[in-house]
């Protein structure tokens, strides 16, 4: 997939904002980045494509957190309702940090290091406007 948008962090994200995950992929070498990248950390093309992502993975760490940021404090996260953080290894290859959803938080052993994961997109309002935010969950 090809796209004139350029390739900032702020494009990244309002492809969240429009439920796809996506990553540069650089046309010299083939190394895929997520978030993405305007240079190949590689070879140190700048011949970088937009590329979708299939959103699957699996689950390389995490961490249950019970004193979140005021952001998720304000979604109601807190010591009796943790969240979880994750680093996803796509199947495209990048690694990749999000929320991750659909397990008991609240019960980090019950979590394994290995469990296939899929992509979604995590709504939430925050002062009257709606944010949309990656997340994965149990494939």
């Amino acid at each position: 997939m090809s796209d004139e948008k350029q390739f900032t962090i702020e494009s990244y994200l309002e492809y969240i904002r429009n439920r796809k995950l996506m990553g540069s992929k650089c046309k010299d070498c083939g190394v895929t980045y997520v978030p993405v990248r305007k240079l190949c950390s590689e070879c140190n093309s700048t011949k970088m494509e937009w590329v979708e992502m299939s959103g699957k993975g699996e689950l390389a760490a995490f961490t249950s957190i019970t004193v979140g940021t005021p952001y998720f404090v304000e979604r109601g996260y807190d010591r009796k309702n943790p969240y979880c953080f994750s680093v996803i290894k796509l199947d495209e290859g990048p690694m990749i940090s999000a929320q991750l959803v659909g397990v008991e938080e609240s019960k980090p052993e019950t979590i394994e290091i290995g469990t296939p994961l899929k992509v979604t997109f995590l709504e939430s309002e925050v002062k009257g406007e709606t944010k949309v935010d990656l997340g994965f969950e149990p494939a």
